[in-house]
């Protein structure tokens, strides 16, 4: 009935994961205006902060992980929240497209693997976040005065990949969701927020209530933030985070790609795969 084999989980083949990428590549380079639009509104969303943070009075020695000031602290929130965004919600967004054009069966029954299937659907829209990261702080450096002159950019690299492997779990976990119960955006959408908030995207996690500072110090997202700030702005300090999430992501994605395979049967035997 279907070549799709599920279990259990290996490596994703890299050519079957770049074909799935061309294929995403293919429809979205025909909308060329979307993609300009998302670059304006990247660089728009940079600017409202850049000059929020010049009204603000924010002590740098508060909470900021060694970040100069209020926007070169929110800078990185900004740019790391696109890769945590894309790592957590790009496959449970994507299948949930999927399942509106009519699509997602006929890829299941294609000779691949489910872990292929996964990351070839998320590897689009995860590039795509580390572009517009890339873009946030080339412009945050190169033309709105954030000093990077103390950088570890290979600190700065691995926590991109820890962070990424971390998320990788949920947003495989996310698309199970969404697979199963169909319209899952809004808890895909609040839990993403509540990860943010938690992890000190957009302001240090000491300004919370101390019951919900409490859970922040916990959040895997916590770890991220702090890890790619320190190496950011202090050079060091930051392979005690990316130890975290490299055992966060050896758990989650083996349980996760677990649970995917488990909803994806859930849906051949009760025929709603293809139901939105």
């Amino acid at each position: 009935m279907t070549a799709v084999s599920s279990f259990p989980p290996r490596v994703p083949r890299p050519h079957v994961v770049w074909t799935l990428v061309r294929r995403e590549y293919a429809s979205k380079r025909t909308y060329r205006l979307a993609l300009l639009l998302d670059v304006l509104f990247a660089v728009a969303n940079l600017l409202m902060f850049f000059f929020i943070s010049r009204a603000l009075d924010v002590q740098p020695d508060i909470g900021m992980n060694g970040a100069p000031s209020y926007f070169a602290f929110v800078l990185v929130g900004i740019a790391l929240t696109n890769v945590v965004g894309a790592a957590s919600t790009g496959l449970a967004y994507r299948i949930r497209e999927e399942q509106f054009t009519g699509t997602l069966e006929a890829l299941l029954m294609q000779p691949i693997r489910l872990t292929e299937l996964s990351a070839g659907l998320a590897a689009y829209p995860f590039l795509l976040a580390m572009a517009r990261a890339a873009l946030y702080i080339l412009v945050g450096g190169g033309l709105l005065g954030v000093a990077f002159g103390g950088a570890s950019w290979l600190g700065f690299a691995v926590m991109l990949v820890a962070s990424a492997l971390a998320f990788a779990g949920l947003g495989i976990l996310l698309g199970a969701v969404v697979l199963v119960v169909k319209r899952g955006e809004a808890l895909v959408g609040l839990l993403t927020y509540a990860l943010g908030i938690l992890g000190g995207a957009f302001f240090p996690i000491e300004v919370l209530p101390s019951w919900v500072e409490a859970l922040a110090a916990v959040a895997p997202t916590r770890f991220a933030f702090d890890g790619v700030r320190a190496a950011i702005f202090e050079g060091g300090g930051w392979a005690g985070d990316a130890a975290v999430l490299f055992a966060f992501a050896a758990v989650s994605i083996p349980l996760a790609n677990f649970l995917f395979s488990q909803a994806v049967e859930y849906t051949r035997r009760e025929g709603t795969m293809s139901q939105y």
